[in-house]
């Protein structure tokens, strides 16, 4: 478990210190993940579309009702 340290400066330290221990990504890395959810959002958006679309018209012709 992590000690205890009332004081400030000392976390501030601490918090300096593990920071600088991260991989940041590079921006050619930043790009590509942005693209690729970018991508998914849209595939994902069109299958929800389709799939509501797919169930309204069903339950049309089932139920008569709705549009």
């Amino acid at each position: 478990m992590a000690s205890k340290t009332l004081n400030p400066f000392v976390f501030l330290q601490q918090v300096r210190s593990e920071t600088a221990k991260v991989t940041w990504p590079t921006r050619r890395e930043t790009l590509i993940s942005t693209i690729m959810v970018l991508i998914f959002s849209v595939l994902t958006m069109v299958f929800f579309f389709a799939a509501d679309q797919l169930m309204g018209f069903g339950v049309e012709l089932i139920l008569g009702i709705g549009r």
